[in-house]
């Protein structure tokens, strides 16, 4: 699926009904980086910058999931400005998909730029710097408390008064995903389907739902300053939040951090931020559950979106076997 892009008449109108008016727009340019919606960046001509940011058109292929995103990055947001973490500030926001007219996000733009531009050229002492950094700021994401576990949009589930049944929801839904577009599992659905069930008890100590994230990878980590300097600047693409078990989020950075659970430097950072830094073999198993889910999104993503060639040859051939990792170590009780 490729990723569309708006006429500036659409970006005024949009704006418009942000309370911005197109005597006020100085630039608006189309950004590269979205896999799902399309992204607009916009200078006023007081010289502050606004990033736009627009579903698909209705009728695109989509997972379930993926139904009314915005709502969960604007909550995203807003939560991060509570608990003063840095982000993209939201100036306005509509998500409802059966409102009439087309959902949009506007926010502020957050200078920096992806961790993933600089990893290659960052000194121990820096790298190890930033992820105590991003440890902090993690356990200050995952203090904030949600109103139930799930999605925010709740078109997956309604909210959940407990983690294992919204858990369960979430990968059903996946997996319904997967058998609706035909797509390519490295075992058979219903070998996942019973290898998640058996790591679901470990979901019960999960009491309250935290701030999740949920994909954190080198991508969405904005990194500003000089070499040896940096700072993180933002975190951003929060679309994919979900309330449910701070855990969750160590599946999310496992591209960027590796096993952030092993992680000296980070968990340093999310200690001192009140973060959990010890890990039975319960909470091993919720990681695995984690990861096996996100992996399970990446797998099935590719058809709706029809990616091909390297990137498809990617997700099969490293994305499969880390699936299956996972479920192996479910099933091995962490």
């Amino acid at each position: 699926m490729a990723v569309h892009t708006l006429a500036d008449a659409t970006v005024d109108e949009l704006l418009a009904r942000a309370g911005i008016e197109t005597a006020r727009v100085a630039e608006r340019t189309a950004m590269a980086g979205g896999s799902y919606n399309a992204l607009h960046g916009v200078t006023l001509t007081d010289g502050s910058r606004l990033v736009l940011k627009v579903p698909p058109p209705p009728g695109t292929a989509r997972l379930r999931y993926e139904a009314e995103l915005l709502c969960g990055e604007a909550l995203f947001y807003e939560s991060a400005a509570a608990a003063g973490v840095p982000a993209p500030r939201v100036v306005h926001a509509e998500w409802a998909e059966d409102a009439g007219a087309a959902p949009f996000l506007l926010m502020t733009h957050v200078p920096g730029v992806p961790w993933v531009d600089v990893a290659g050229s960052m000194a121990v002492g820096e790298r190890d710097r930033l992820r105590e950094e991003l440890g902090s700021l993690l356990g200050a994401l995952h203090a904030v408390r949600g109103p139930g576990f799930g999605y925010p949009a709740q078109r997956v589930a309604p909210l959940a008064d407990r983690w294992a049944p919204a858990f369960a929801a979430m990968t059903g839904a996946v997996l319904d995903d997967a058998a609706a577009f035909g797509s390519w599992l490295p075992r058979p659905a219903g070998a996942i389907r019973s290898a998640l069930a058996a790591g679901a008890g470990a979901l019960a100590e999960v009491t309250e739902p935290a701030l999740v994230h949920f994909d954190l990878w080198a991508g969405n980590v904005l990194l500003d300053g000089a070499p040896g300097a940096r700072t993180i600047s933002g975190l951003i693409d929060g679309e994919r939040m979900l309330w449910g078990d701070p855990l969750a989020d160590f599946a999310s950075m496992t591209l960027l951090l590796g096993a952030a659970e092993s992680d000296p430097a980070f968990l340093a950072g999310y200690g001192a931020a009140g973060g959990r830094t010890a890990f039975d073999a319960a909470a091993r198993v919720r990681i695995a559950l984690y990861r096996s889910y996100l992996y399970l999104i990446m797998l099935v993503e590719v058809v709706p979106r029809a990616t091909e060639g390297e990137h498809l040859a990617w997700v099969r051939d490293v994305i499969g076997p880390r699936l299956t990792a996972a479920l192996d170590a479910v099933l091995a009780g962490g």
